[in-house]
């Protein structure tokens, strides 16, 4: 399954558009690579988003075409989340 594809499907980011911005902006890996929004994610990968202040990693459980909003959580689980001291400027998020 395509990064952005899950992203929206699991419900980490809420639009597969602004999943595809995140990942062009390389603030996503997958298991300590840059990921492409195209990029091919699969069980027990580990991905790392950068949300501005914040770097939230996580591993995927399970893949799925589509899911209720109740059962999206269940597609991975949070490992850890990092909070940064200081951001810089092109990592802001402009949805405030």
């Amino acid at each position: 399954m395509r990064l952005d594809k899950f992203l929206k499907v699991s419900r980490l980011i809420k639009r597969r558009t602004l999943a595809k911005q995140v990942a062009d902006q390389g603030r996503i890996t997958i298991n300590e690579k840059v990921a492409k929004a195209s990029s091919v994610v699969k069980e027990s990968d580990e991905l790392a988003i950068r949300f501005g202040q914040k770097i939230v990693t996580v591993k995927i459980n399970m893949l799925k075409e589509t899911t209720k909003k109740d059962d999206a959580a269940s597609m991975y689980t949070i490992l850890k989340e990092e909070k940064l001291e200081k951001v810089e400027p092109e990592f802001m998020d402009d949805e405030d």
